[in-house]
């Protein structure tokens, strides 16, 4: 059983589902080109076990990340990259990830509360969420 995403027009992953194992063919065709022709939707299979560019079992890693709806298919790298979530963050290369400018303070989840922090793009850093009575 493998995962194959559809992507629109602009390699957005518009859908994930659950299909025939990767080396199975369909009428003589791989799943990718199969799943496309029949749907008329680019089709490119993608890794449940893949995160951050890394296999969580140690396998190896496929395409980045494992899509999710609103990813983006990059073709240059052959990878599903989420949404960038602020403007001044910055996609990793090797990751596939993207990151904050300044790294998150060291002491984010210690202390009695936790701490937690926030990203605040006006001031382009992280701000301690203050718990409320």
């Amino acid at each position: 059983m493998a995962h194959f995403a559809f992507l629109d027009e602009n390699n957005i992953v518009t859908e994930v589902i659950v299909g025939i194992d990767e080396t199975e063919t369909i009428e003589g065709k791989d799943p990718e080109t199969w799943y496309s022709e029949f749907r008329g939707q680019t089709c490119k299979r993608t890794s449940y076990n893949t995160r951050g560019g890394a296999h969580i079992n140690g396998g190896t890693p496929f395409r980045g990340n494992y899509a999710g709806k609103g990813y983006e298919y990059r073709e240059d790298l052959d990878a599903f990259i989420p949404p960038q979530p602020f403007p001044s963050w910055t996609l990793n290369e090797t990751t596939y990830l993207w990151e904050a400018p300044v790294p998150m303070p060291e002491d984010a989840g210690t202390g009695e509360p936790p701490k937690s922090y926030t990203w605040d793009e006006e001031t382009t850093n992280w701000v301690v969420v203050e718990e409320t009575p």
